[in-house]
């Protein structure tokens, strides 16, 4: 069976464009992971204002393991954004950064109808987002 250069290159094009389509669509179709906040302090049904975990070196570690099962995916691992996402690095220290991150990762993101990033409540326990909160002040760059 010969096969000429032209269906050759058609066949690659077509493998490409469908790799890349799976590729474009895997970070969509992912389940958030529970995370295991054994060894943290409850906090209760209130919502905090400010991190509770601050520098605890519990919460870093679990707070590592969230980001990586659960925003890795879109803002990339270290929290080095390649594009799709903030680059969570930026996020100011302390209370400012608290402020900035847990309504985001509360409530979400949408934009013109369009989902920019699901929201956590109900998925993540606050210890959860605020063990996560904790490490990324870990990983923050000016």
């Amino acid at each position: 069976m010969k096969t000429s250069v032209r269906h050759l290159a058609a066949l690659a094009t077509t493998l490409m464009l469908t790799f890349g389509a799976q590729q474009a669509f895997a970070h969509g179709d992912v389940i958030p992971h529970a995370v295991d906040t054994t060894g943290l302090k409850e906090l209760g049904a209130e919502w905090q204002k400010s991190n509770p975990y601050r520098k605890d070196k519990t919460a870093i570690t679990i707070g590592s393991s969230a980001f990586n099962q659960n925003c890795a995916r879109c803002h990339g691992l270290g929290a080095i954004s390649g594009g799709i996402a903030p680059d969570l690095r930026y996020l100011p220290q302390g209370d400012e950064g608290d402020e900035a991150f847990m309504p985001r990762i509360r409530k979400g993101a949408v934009r013109d109808g369009r989902v920019y990033m699901p929201p956590f409540e109900g998925i993540l326990s606050q210890e959860a987002m605020w063990a996560i909160r904790t490490w990324l002040e870990t990983v923050h760059e000016e």
